[in-house]
Formats: structure tokens, sequence, C-alpha cells
């Protein structure tokens, strides 16, 4: 297994998880299975040993493509132009589209939200497109500027109808990139893992602002209804059809036009063009998967719907229990997935694993704490739970449970690290340290 120790921080977590993941796996299969491990060099320490501006050996990238698998601790961003995160990097390198971070409560976890345990959430975010892929230019640069200029007088001029829609001279700028391949691939995987899960979390949420940014993120949208009503048609149902198919049931006797009028919103005050648009959605669903879906089916398939971004903040704050898997894009994955881990317990306890459809690299979410290093303290939670999460990708869901286990009944005992024993009513004095918090986990395997 290669794995990535990481800076900073890194020297104190990863042989924490790994003194977990070795006695989760010989409690679980005894000598029949165990893990023989495989240093690849990243970061700082990569430079320590390939030289200076090594941060990504060649050497590193041939071992991932060559086993499909690592787990790796934080990295440093080397700071300076045209230095990109080696964390994105490896993203995009291998291909790791999808970036699936669950957020899930440990009772005894200290959190700011009343009610952190009815939050149970997997989110999967795009990991190769959105402006994450980097192509920008700065304020004044020969490109930037010749690009702002070919917008403002060839594609985006003034009109009387949109007015005066300029770009700044002195902006810097970048690209959105978001394609239908990814946008679908993204979504497949994401209704895959819906599949797996029990009846009442079977639920993916397309999450965009596609009302402002109609071409990228509302395309994204579209493309992943059109996924789901094509290649998981027997599978899946939306939320607009379950509305359509509901009141069928409720009322068989119920027009067309009564239906439309139930399922959107202002129907009445829409033109006659929008009315009959609405009026052929509706039929054309009852038409199409009736015989398939109807007669109370669909509530035995995946619900697939959508929300805007900025909404969906406030509602797995205010209606946790309502989401399950949350599908987006790379910069509303990035603020999503750590706004949901603050509810369970921080970054300290959010696991994550990019994977792609050849390899797969789980790390942990946080970054590299340089001025905690090698003081034994800080929590290896994060990079624990990957672990998990890198067992159950390997089938090993025995060990992985007896992690889950360990961790559960570590913090439900108060036996935690600073970050969380501070938060703690009363708190605890002392806290363990962080090898110690490993060995507490493992205490609880049995």
């Amino acid at each position: 297994m290669p794995f990535i120790r990481g800076d900073g921080t890194g020297v104190d977590i990863w042989p924490a998880a790994q003194k977990v993941i070795d006695a989760a796996v010989e409690c679980a299969y005894g000598a029949d299975r165990s893990i023989s491990w495989f240093k690849i060099y990243a970061g700082d320490e990569a430079c320590e040993k390939y030289g200076t501006y090594q941060y990504l050996p060649q050497d590193t990238l041939n071992a991932i493509k060559e086993y499909g698998i690592a787990i790796k601790g934080p990295l440093t961003t080397p700071v300076g132009g045209g230095m990109r995160s080696l964390n994105v990097a490896l993203r995009q390198i291998n291909d790791l589209y999808a970036c699936v971070r669950p957020c899930k409560y440990y009772p005894g976890t200290p959190s700011p939200h009343k009610t952190p345990e009815k939050l149970d959430v997997i989110v999967y975010r795009e990991n190769t497109e959105d402006i994450y892929l980097g192509i920008e230019w700065p304020k004044g640069s020969e490109v930037g500027e010749k690009l702002i200029t070919l917008l403002n007088q060839d594609l985006i001029p003034a009109t009387p109808e949109h007015g005066k829609k300029q770009i700044p001279l002195d902006a810097g700028i970048g690209i959105k990139p978001i394609s239908k391949t990814g946008s679908q691939r993204l979504v497949r995987r994401a209704i895959q893992h819906a599949l797996r899960l029990p009846k009442p979390k079977q639920m993916v949420t397309l999450v965009h602002k596609g009302n402002i940014m109609k071409y990228t993120e509302g395309a994204f949208r579209d493309w992943g209804y059109e996924l789901t009503t094509t290649e998981f048609r027997a599978e899946c149902i939306t939320e607009r059809e379950s509305w359509i198919l509901s009141n069928k049931e409720q009322n068989p006797d119920i027009t067309l036009e009564d239906n439309a009028r139930a399922i959107e919103p202002g129907y009445d005050a829409l033109t006659p063009e929008k009315q009959a648009k609405v009026i052929q959605e509706v039929e054309n669903v009852l038409n199409s998967i009736w015989d398939t879906h109807g007669q109370g089916q669909w509530q035995d398939k995946v619900m697939v719907n959508d929300r805007i971004a900025d909404s969906i903040f406030q509602q797995i704050q205010t209606r946790p229990a309502e989401y399950s898997i949350l599908a987006t894009m790379n910069l509303n994955g990035d603020y999503l997935s750590d706004a949901a881990a603050a509810m369970v317990g921080g970054l300290g306890m959010g696991p994550g694993a990019n994977i792609g459809d050849t390899c797969a690299i789980f790390e942990a979410t946080h970054g590299t704490a340089p001025k905690h290093a090698g003081l034994d303290r800080v929590n290896p939670g994060s990079v624990i739970l990957s672990g998990v999460m890198m067992l159950e990708y390997m089938g090993w869901q025995e060990a992985a449970d007896l992690i889950k286990k360990g961790i559960s009944d570590a913090i439900a005992n108060r036996e935690v690290t600073y970050d969380l024993a501070r938060m703690m009513t009363p708190p605890v004095e002392p806290p363990l340290k962080c090898s110690e918090f490993a060995e507490a986990i493992i205490k609880y395997f049995s």
C-alpha cells in the first residue's frame, strides 16, 4: 500500500493512523491478511529526498499508477507563482474526478449544532474541472488583456438590450469549464453509491448555482437529470416526476392542467406557451413511466432532486435529515464539505477520498498545521477515517467496522485529543496525545 506521510503534522498523525489500521486488520483477519506499507514521497519530504522543487516526483506518480491506490497525510502547497496545489495536481494527473467526503456524527463529539446527529451526508465533489483547473491570468498580463479586449469588443459588446457588461482591463481573469462528460460521470458515481445505501438514504441532490451561471452550473444540473432519466431510468425518479405521479395517485381524475398547476409555482402567471410546456411535461411523465414508477412504485427508487447552492448551506443546518448524497461541482463541493464537517466535529474528524475509474487516493482533509508538528497533540481522526474509507474500497469491511467502533467508543468515553477535549462539557483534562488517541481506539476493538 503506497503511503505519503505528509508535511507538518503528518509526522504525528500518519504513524498513529498506520498503527490503528494495522491493528484493525490483525484483529479482523489474524494472519490471513496484512498490509505491506510502501513509502512514497510528496511535498517537503520529497524535496529533501529528490532535490529542490521536486514536490511531486515521477517515482511517486508511477507508484500510484501501478498500485491504483494510495493514502496520504496533508501536503504543503508550494508558495510562489506558477506552483499549484499538490493535492489538486494529484487529482488531475490521476483523473480522480470524484472527491468523496462523508460527514457523519459520532455521539459525544462536541458540535456547535443543536442536533448534529441528524446530519449524515456524503458530498460528491467533481474534482477535475471548474475554476480549480487553474486556467487564469493575472491583472496586466499580455494574455489576460488580449482575452479581456476580445471579450469586450467581440463577444459581450454593450447593447440596448443588455446594457454595458464589460470587464475592466485591470482585472484578473479565469475560465470556469464545466463539461457534460465530467458532470455525468460524477453524478453516475453518486447514483451508484446511493443504490448501495438503505432505502431511506437513497437520495442524490444536485447542488448548483444554475439560476446565475446557466451554461455551466445550470448545465451540470440538466446533464445530471438527463443521466438520471436515461441510464438509470429503472432505478431512479426525479423529485418533479414524483410530484406528478403522486398527484395522479391521490386523484386519478386530475386533469393534465391541474397537475401542471400543482407542480409549477406561479403557473397561472405563466405565458400560454410556458403553460403548454408544463402540461406537456406532465403528459410525457405519465405516458412514459406510469406503468413502471406509478402506483407508489416510485417510492422504492433513488430520488434525484436539485437545490441552489446558497440554500443548501441553510438546509443542511435546518433540515439535515432530508439529505443524503450531495453531488456538486468543484468549488461548491469544497465549501460545502468543509461546512458540513464543521457540524459534526470539524476537519479533524473529516475523512476524504479522491476516486477515479482506475485509481483512488485517500487523504486527510485538513492542512499541515506546521506549528503543531512533532508535538504529538493533533487529532489523527481525519486520516484514520480516511483509512476506513480505504479499507471499505478494498472490500475489507470487517476491519473498517472495527475502527469505526473504536473511534465511536473512544469519543463516547471522552478519550480524545485537545481539539475535541476543550469543546466538551466539562472540558477534558488532560486531553490525550495523538499517539494515545490511536491506542484508545485500538483498546475498544474487542
